[in-house]
């Protein structure tokens, strides 16, 4: 039986326009959330030939039932749903979580939706600012492309919004709630402090400054040989944007995950070499500079 979409529904109705531009076969994924909840649905009203995926990083009690709800949900609306388990660890499990999620979500050789909004999108350019390296993330970018972001043009209030238009209680990750959290401080009290100081929301520009990068990122990756590269001789004579991109995207091959401060510190292996020794990454590893080339190396710490 055809799920009922109710008629009446503005913020379903948001998250029906946003995946109109978006054609599958793709994977969904599913925390159980509002944000993908309502991907998920508004995916499955709009006829899309979508599977949800949902990926139980086992990092809470009770995870496992978090996940089968979730899934079960999905199948409601005529969605094919499985839960995938994986394992997290290492000393940052955010960064963790999220490169299991992806690495599990990409396995299916697929395009992978993920519900990101405009408030995701806001809170990634601070992020990054603090880092030292300002992001934006792009409707369509990761490994080739194939992460696709169709929510990025609306808000976190769309999706809660159309939750409770369809009836449904979406699960609240206490992680969300952590302000020891970046990003959760970030959200909870930064960016209110940023809305105040205008006088007004300050989402809309923060996300549309970082949707700015995003699309001038992408230009350059179409424009210039942005791959990954550890030849110092290669990334001295590139200049510093196309330099930096290439050695962020070869240490991402590596799963390291850098502040601004680390990068310049390899930077300077390459345009500055005066025989200094390896640039610490953290979690046992460093990079060093070897016969001309960068490698990735164990340490005792």
């Amino acid at each position: 039986m055809e799920p009922f979409w109710p008629r009446h529904s503005p913020h379903f109705l948001a998250c029906r326009r946003s995946v109109r531009a978006f054609h599958g076969p793709a994977i969904i994924g599913l925390s159980g959330g509002a944000d993908s909840l309502a991907l998920v649905a508004a995916a499955a009203a709009e006829g899309k030939d979508v599977t949800a995926v949902v990926v139980d990083h086992g990092l809470q009690e009770g995870s496992a039932e978090v996940a089968e709800r979730a899934a079960e949900q999905a199948r409601g609306w005529g969605v094919d749903a499985s839960v995938v388990p994986v394992s997290v660890s290492g000393p940052n499990l955010e960064a963790a979580a999220r490169d299991a999620r992806y690495a599990a979500l990409l396995s299916y050789g697929l395009d992978a939706w993920v519900a990101h909004t405009a408030d995701d999108q806001a809170e990634t350019l601070l992020l990054g600012a603090l880092r030292g390296n300002p992001a934006g993330m792009a409707p369509r970018g990761g490994l080739d492309g194939r992460v696709v972001r169709p929510f990025l043009g609306i808000r976190r209030a769309d999706t809660t919004g159309a939750c409770e238009e369809l009836g449904i209680v979406p699960w609240n990750d206490p992680m969300n709630a952590d302000a020891s959290f970046r990003r959760v401080a970030i959200r909870h009290s930064v960016i209110p402090k940023l809305s105040e100081l205008i006088g007004g929301d300050a989402v809309p520009s923060l996300s549309a400054a970082a949707n700015r990068i995003a699309a001038e990122r992408s230009l350059l990756e179409m424009l210039i040989d942005v791959s990954p590269s550890s030849d110092c001789t290669e990334l001295a004579a590139s200049p510093e944007p196309v330099r930096r991109r290439r050695l962020v995207a070869w240490l991402h091959g590596h799963g390291a995950r850098i502040d601004g401060a680390q990068l310049a510190s390899i930077e300077r292996l390459i345009t500055h070499w005066r025989g200094q020794g390896a640039v610490n990454l953290g979690a046992g590893r460093a990079v060093r500079r070897v016969d001309g080339r960068l490698v990735v190396v164990q340490t005792s710490s």
